[in-house]
């Protein structure tokens, strides 16, 4: 006769309340074998709730949060308590933010309007193999090496100096228009060089332009 296996620890860090009892109600359908330790409004209040002496196994993650949001919340969970796995539920499904989080080390990403069944599916999974990645995030992740890979050949040589200087710029926390002052350029020039930079880099944001030149190492962040 064979033990019965111990119930999966889990924890929900989201900051909608409403959405933490139903995500409960849901794991309440699909397992039989958990136990939640704890819910969190953010990542702080996530750290001042786990308890060394009994860590949940699991932590059910949100990634936009106030105070302190999923991306700093992970990184701390891998810096002080690397055995928990990590599963990201959010309405976020941006290819960069997937992308990050599961370089910081998360074991699975889902989204909000996902099935009942897979969510029960991702905690077997990441309670017995360690990971669970659907066909969405797969496909990112391929989509991501894809790109890794052609883009290999960028290089700061394919930029103007100019050009540079307005993509590092670009990176900080400050406006076009606070661009143009420091290069001392018109602001239509500036237009110029985003435009540019655009279409060099295959970007259709500023966001998009940061992500790209931070993943291919063409900026720096101090």
């Amino acid at each position: 006769m064979s033990l019965p296996h111990p119930p999966i620890k889990l924890a929900l860090v989201d900051d909608h309340t409403l959405f933490r009892k139903g995500m409960i109600s849901l794991i309440d359908m699909v397992s039989t074998q958990h136990a939640i330790l704890f819910e969190a409004d953010n990542g702080f209040d996530m750290q001042q709730k786990i308890d060394k002496a009994n860590l949940p196994d699991i932590i059910l993650m949100d990634v936009n949060m106030p105070t302190m949001d999923g991306f700093a919340a992970v990184q701390w969970l891998k810096q002080h308590h690397p055995e928990i796995k990590v599963l990201v539920v959010s309405m976020v499904d941006r290819e960069e933010t997937v992308v990050q989080m599961i370089k910081l080390g998360v074991k699975g990403y889902l989204n909000k309007d996902i099935e009942p069944k897979v969510l029960g599916q991702a905690l077997e999974a990441i309670a017995n193999k360690g990971f669970y990645y659907t066909d969405f995030v797969t496909g990112i992740l391929v989509h991501s090496l894809q790109w890794d890979e052609t883009k290999s050949q960028l290089s700061a040589s394919d930029l103007s100096e100019r050009e540079k200087e307005f993509l590092r710029l670009s990176c900080k926390d400050i406006t076009y228009q606070e661009i143009s002052e420091q290069m001392n350029l018109s602001p239509k020039t500036i237009d110029g060089y985003r435009n540019v930079l655009f279409d060099k880099l295959k970007a259709k944001s500023r966001v998009g332009l940061v992500v790209i030149a931070i993943r291919t190492g063409l900026v720096v962040l101090d």
